[in-house]
């Protein structure tokens, strides 16, 4: 059995590095749709100040980018060095998204990258347009092959378990792409990316205006994002419902936790806004509750039901005694694969295969296993309440403020008064970080929710780490939280350092044409008069 040290540690290794990663992700999908708007723009009305914005903000875009290439490399790598089990395991599913996103949105995106940084006076304005929508297209494609791999990890769809090779494999590549979880997963992500990026732009074009430079820029730049913010939040608060909808039915272990619902109650059943919640206990330590909201958000009815908790830890026991014949019967064909009655045994009991799996943590050997080893295997199925509670609390909280803002920004800026509400521009100054919290606590959910599941209800996170020392681990993490606090502050620096210079090609605080730079001119030496010392 794989030490549990070694286990907790590979988590925590790459809980870190995705975390760090996430944070450069969500700035690239938004900012390279805002940079395809303002060029579309400035193509199309011929407006240099819109070309001088498209060019600053691809100057953010490409730090921003290089280090989320630089710290997203390492990801795909930790399958295979941290995670053998799970990639031998999954491979033939997992290994499919990922291969066409390296192979094609990965190579497509940075060709393209490269044409539109060096591309302004190579290309047409038709052809560089061109090419600025296929960067925003490409990160976006990346985005959707991460997030198929992830969906499969979160519902499963499209594969099953061979008893011959003992791995899953693939039975329908489109069950796989179109997995409702991966989609809505895709569309939710992607937009959150958005409001990162108009977040971000929003917040660098007040920090200009609060100091009267780049006037025009900042305020057409400011326009453009928090019309796009007020889109993008909207978008994500309605993608968010669809996606909790899927949850209910996907996992509903992660929903129960979500809402911290313990045990059964009636419709309309009310919702959690605070909740302080006691895995050890069973219950919640002080909770204010919103009377029938939580049939209404789940169900879209006041009749509708969230199973609770503890009758999910009944349903779990149920599959564990059940999964326990099929990895019995593994065993037997792992000798002979042609055995007839486990084969028959197998078949009737593999839907809960991964039930089986999950017990062993406590029984190795399935033929001990005692009623309390299922029981303390059945809580072992519920994720970390207060953890999923709290995370989804805080993605939800910024959202909505994110939204308040950007609905407010957008008024005064068609209004033409944003840059007399130096409050509002303050405000949108401190901002900036809200979207990239909003993000991590997102992925805390979507993760922490996902447990004990490396793959939901096949796979157990205890067995799918590899086998190495605790020592090994222990250096790892370190090495890697070291190096990419590292890129965070390389990744700090450039961004202030680019923002604090500014439109390298505007001139004076108002953004508009270039203005020449002074320069010295050689001194005129005055013709020596007649007679002077210098003659003769």
């Amino acid at each position: 059995m794989i030490n549990g040290t070694v286990v907790d540690l590979s988590r925590i290794q790459f809980a870190a590095t995705a975390l760090y990663h996430f944070l450069f992700v969500p700035l690239t999908l938004g900012l390279s749709f805002l940079l395809a708007a303002m060029e579309t723009v400035y193509v199309t009305t011929g407006r240099p100040i819109y070309k001088q914005m498209a060019v600053f903000w691809g100057k953010l875009f490409m730090i921003n980018f290089a280090l989320g290439v630089a710290t997203g490399l390492t990801m795909e790598f930790q399958f295979g060095t941290n995670w053998s089990f799970y990639s031998s395991f999954v491979g033939d599913i997992f290994g499919a998204p990922l291969a066409i996103e390296g192979l094609m949105a990965f190579f497509m995106e940075s060709t393209f990258v490269g044409l539109m940084v060096f591309g302004w006076q190579r290309l047409s304005k038709g052809q560089h347009l061109a090419v600025t929508w296929l960067v925003a297209l490409a990160s976006n494609l990346s985005a959707l092959w991460i997030l198929v791999a992830n969906g499969f990890m979160q519902d499963p769809t499209g594969a099953a378990f061979d008893p011959v090779t003992m791995r899953m494999r693939l039975t329908s590549f489109q069950d796989l792409i179109f997995s409702p979880d991966a989609q809505s997963k895709f569309v939710h992500t992607s937009i959150a990316g958005y409001v990162t990026g108009a977040m971000f732009v929003a917040g660098v074009s007040a920090f200009y205006m609060l100091r009267k430079r780049h006037m025009d820029l900042a305020k057409r730049s400011f326009r453009i994002a928090v019309l796009f913010g007020v889109l993008a939040t909207i978008g994500v608060v309605t993608l968010g419902d669809a996606l909790g909808f899927v949850d209910a039915k996907a996992q509903p272990t992660k929903l129960a936790a979500m809402e911290a619902l313990w045990h059964p109650e009636p419709a309309p059943m009310p919702f959690n806004l605070i909740a302080f919640p006691s895995q050890a206990q069973q219950r919640n330590l002080g909770a204010v509750r919103v009377p029938g909201v939580l049939s209404l958000l789940v169900t879209h009815s006041l009749d509708g039901t969230v199973a609770d908790i503890s009758t999910l830890e009944q349903e779990a026991q149920q599959k564990i005694e059940n999964g326990i014949p099929a990895v019995q019967a593994l065993k037997t064909l792992a000798h002979n694969p042609q055995d007839p009655a486990a084969l028959a045994q197998f078949d009737a009991h593999q839907a809960d295969l991964g039930y089986g799996f999950l017990v062993q943590r406590y029984a190795p050997h399935l033929s001990q296993v005692t009623p309390a080893d299922i029981e303390a295997a059945a809580k072992d199925s519920i994720p970390p309440v207060a953890g999923v509670f709290w995370s989804f609390r805080i993605m939800v909280g910024l959202g909505l403020l994110m939204l308040a803002f950007f609905v407010l920004s957008t008024l005064y800026s068609l209004r033409n008064k944003i840059e007399r509400k130096t409050w509002v521009l303050k405000v949108a100054v401190w901002m900036i970080p809200v979207p990239f919290l909003a993000d991590e606590a997102g992925w805390l959910v979507a993760e922490l929710g996902r447990q004990p599941w490396t793959v939901y209800g096949v796979l157990p996170t205890w067995m799918s780490a590899s086998t190495h020392s605790v020592g090994y681990m222990a250096f790892s993490l370190i090495g890697f939280v070291a190096l990419y606090s590292v890129f965070i502050v390389v990744e700090m620096y450039l961004m202030v350092r680019a923002i604090r210079i500014g439109p390298g090609e505007q001139g004076g605080s108002g953004g508009g044409q270039a203005q020449p730079r002074p320069t010295l001119a050689p001194r005129a030496v005055p013709a020596a008069p007649y007679g002077s010392k210098l003659e003769g």
